[in-house]
């Protein structure tokens, strides 16, 4: 191969990187901050489009080592201490709960997140059964919005309504960025 080919080469695998890079989210995305009963911060969640799905990336500091049910909620309002506010699992297409469940899953079900001895952890999903354009039945910014709920215990993935994963143990409100929508809604986080 000639030199100019080898630098015509390079050139088209850098313009397709680049292509990569900046087409990696493309669409809505959206933030969640999670808080525990007394208000602490004890982690992060950032959802993006991915295709026809949403990846959502959660990482926690300070909750209890151990799996850790996660689910996205029909209400975005994490009232402490309980955080019922934030209603039951989001499942617009009431199915239910599980994925391990013939008749399931819920929309908003989502794989364990397994919190470490030192409370960390991190859990990275893509699902396709939610979205973040405004509007259509999967959409996470109807009405009442949606809130990220990490629960007590691990979910069994099959028992319905909740998985048997215990009490909330914290929540945040998810809140489309501002460059998404064009609004950035005030969260109602209870505090």
């Amino acid at each position: 191969m000639t030199r100019a080919g080898i630098v015509a080469l390079g050139s088209l695998l850098l313009a397709g990187c680049a292509q990569m890079t900046s087409s990696g989210a493309t669409g809505p995305s959206a933030s969640a901050d999670l808080r525990n009963a007394a208000g602490q911060s004890v982690g992060r969640a950032t959802l993006t489009t991915a295709g026809a799905g949403v990846r959502v990336v959660l990482h926690v500091q300070g909750l209890p080592p151990g799996a850790k049910g996660v689910h996205i909620h029909e209400i975005g309002k994490c009232e402490p201490p309980a955080f019922t506010s934030a209603g039951g699992h989001f499942n617009p297409e009431k199915r239910q709960h599980g994925a391990q469940n013939p008749q399931g899953s819920h929309a908003g079900d989502l794989p364990n997140v397994s919190v470490a001895a030192d409370g960390t952890g991190r859990l990275d999903v893509t699902t396709d059964r939610i979205s973040l354009a405004p509007g259509g039945p999967t959409s996470l910014f109807d009405v009442d919005g949606s809130a990220l709920v990490a629960h007590a215990g691990p979910d069994d993935m099959k028992t319905d309504p909740t998985g048997n994963s215990g009490g909330r143990i914290a929540c945040g409100v998810i809140v489309p960025a501002a460059s998404s929508t064009g609004v950035r809604p005030v969260p109602s986080s209870g505090y």
